[in-house]
């Protein structure tokens, strides 16, 4: 067939079908694929097995259950050091016999730099580690175990089919001036955090606008927390974490394939933002991750 004759078999006949979707298939399933993974790794979520606020003072840690932060049975010593709070700095010190390093480094004593420092010191203790987070001006011990029994139980995530219409190219409307806006947590708190701007798009015949925050300065994109009509029946009840790439030219793409369960909803001893009331949306949004169902039944 001349060059002619294929150019014209390709104008009447069209791009082959469903290649176009079959990519867009096959780009979310890899994600998907990731995000799995990331949450079953050695440090995921699915390792943390206890968030221990901290007093002003000495707390004793071990697997001693007297202890302030106990940590599993068999795990290590009965005692095996204190986390002592001054000044709004947290100090480890070991006890004798009890071996833990940070780097690499073997330690008996060290000042942790909390998560909000950008890179927390992490104490590992065998198959344990530690480190100081901080919320609201609180400090406590994040423990993460990679025997945990979430993580030794996990059943894999499930998801809702993917439907490329739940990828929604939105206007997007930009402020003046980035405007904080409050995002409670789990905790009780509230952070402001700054949004440029919010989504507009329609669904179901309503109007739905979504505003997105920016988590550092520098952000390459804007961090959606929101919940939908599907929040407590299908999917997880405190609402769902969607990242977007900064808008451009006034539009913004919000996939919703890519919509999936904050930390909470596979452990206790998280501090999850929620969606702020804005972002509680008067539709359902059928795409994304549905609620995590833990082994024995329950969300």
């Amino acid at each position: 067939m001349g060059k002619c004759a294929l150019a014209a078999a390709v104008l009447l006949l069209g791009p082959p079908t469903g290649s176009a979707d079959d990519a867009y298939r096959a780009e979310i399933q890899a994600w998907r694929e990731r995000r799995e993974a990331s949450l079953k790794a050695e440090g995921g979520w699915l390792s943390v097995a206890g968030l221990f606020w901290l007093k002003e003072g000495e707390s004793r840690f071990g697997a001693d259950p007297k202890g302030d932060v106990v940590l599993p049975a068999g795990s290590a010593p009965a005692r095996a050091g204190t986390f002592e709070l001054a000044a709004g700095k947290v100090t480890v010190a070991l006890a004798r016999g009890a071996d833990a390093t940070i780097r690499g480094t073997p330690v008996t004593r060290a000042e942790l730099k909390p998560d909000t420092s950008g890179a927390p010191d992490v104490l590992v203790m065998g198959r344990l580690t530690m480190h100081v987070i901080e919320r609201g001006g609180r400090l406590g011990v994040r423990l993460k175990d990679r025997e945990s029994p979430a993580r030794k139980a996990f059943t894999g995530l499930r998801w809702y089919d993917v439907k490329e219409d739940y990828r929604v190219t939105a206007r997007y409307v930009t402020y003046p001036e980035p405007r904080p806006v409050k995002v409670p947590n789990v905790l009780g708190q509230s952070e402001a955090m700054p949004s440029p701007g919010y989504a507009v798009f329609e669904r179901d015949g309503q109007e739905v606008r979504l505003e997105g925050v920016l988590e550092e300065k520098d952000a390459r994109q804007l961090f959606f927390i929101i919940r939908d009509q599907t929040s407590a029946r299908e999917t997880y009840p405190a609402g769902r974490f969607l990242y977007a790439d900064l808008p451009k030219d006034g539009r913004i793409v919000l996939d919703f394939n890519r919509a999936y369960n904050p930390p909470c909803a596979f452990t206790a001893y998280a501090t999850c933002p929620l969606p702020p009331p804005q972002n509680w949306m008067a539709v359902r949004i059928e795409a994304g991750e549905l609620n995590y169902a833990h082994p024995g039944g329950g969300h």
